[in-house]
């Protein structure tokens, strides 16, 4: 068994069962404790599980979600591509609406500097870095300030979005799926994004491959909702019947 199918499969036992023992998972696989620990050391930084005392516990079970810092260094070099191939995806747009997230920040940081573009975004991190840009119009969403991604959520967030037209959205997920479609695990967090599909023309979903399977609590579009979802190729190694499967679904599929 390779080590991302290893990955997969004690996730999926976690979300399960609700918690993981690592000798006993180390037994039934036929490989060492130190490959188990080091495989949920892994995870954990990935946050999709938290370690225990001799296990790990699934995120989603615990209700918490990896901080902005942890999901910065995480799949770094994935999100640097799938960024690039969004702002390819953005064409001739000139009103942007930008999602809180890490792959979304990154987006924010590729915009062109020779073309005049408002961009609306509900993110803090997002808004402070394109403050300085001169040819950006920047437009920041109130509304309450969740700790865990630096996001403008609630009733505020929500009305504001009900009056915006936008020609392109760029948003994140925590998990898609073809049955699942794309969820994150706020419910907060969830309608916001929801709003943010409805309040763009087009919208493009950016989500590096360890996210397909992932489902969240909370579900705020289906794949069909979505114009384009850019991932990494890794995706074609772990699923390889994910790429037709997500096309058959509605969007686009651009692997970066």
């Amino acid at each position: 068994m390779y080590a991302a199918e290893r990955h997969q499969l004690l996730v999926r036992r976690a979300r399960e069962l609700g918690r993981l023992e690592v000798t006993q998972v180390a037994a039934e696989l036929g490989v060492t404790t130190e490959t188990i620990r080091r495989d949920l050391t892994a995870l954990e930084r990935q946050g999709l599980l938290h370690r225990v005392h001799g296990g790990a516990i699934a995120t989603d079970r615990l209700e918490i979600e990896p901080a902005v810092g942890v999901r910065e260094t995480t799949h770094s070099e994935e999100k640097d591509r799938i960024a690039k191939a969004a702002v390819a995806e953005l064409g001739s747009a000139s009103t942007i609406l930008l999602d809180a997230g890490t792959t979304t920040a990154r987006v924010a940081a590729l915009l062109p500097d020779d073309v005049e573009l408002t961009v609306v975004t509900n993110a803090l991190p997002i808004a402070t870095a394109l403050a300085g840009r001169h040819r950006i119009t920047v437009h920041l969403i109130g509304g309450r300030v969740r700790g865990a991604t630096l996001s403008a959520v609630d009733r505020w967030a929500l009305k504001t979005l009900e009056s915006v037209n936008c020609d392109v959205a760029v948003l994140g997920t925590n998990g898609f799926s073809i049955d699942r479609g794309l969820t994150t695990p706020d419910v907060a967090e969830s309608a916001v994004k929801g709003a943010i599909v409805k309040a763009a023309a087009r919208s493009i979903v950016v989500a590096d491959s360890s996210k397909y399977g992932a489902d969240s609590f909370s579900r705020f579009a289906t794949l069909a909702d979505v114009d384009t979802l850019v991932t990494d190729p890794d995706l074609l190694e772990t699923h390889p019947e994910a790429a037709d499967a997500i096309r058959a679904a509605g969007p686009d599929l651009v692997i970066a």
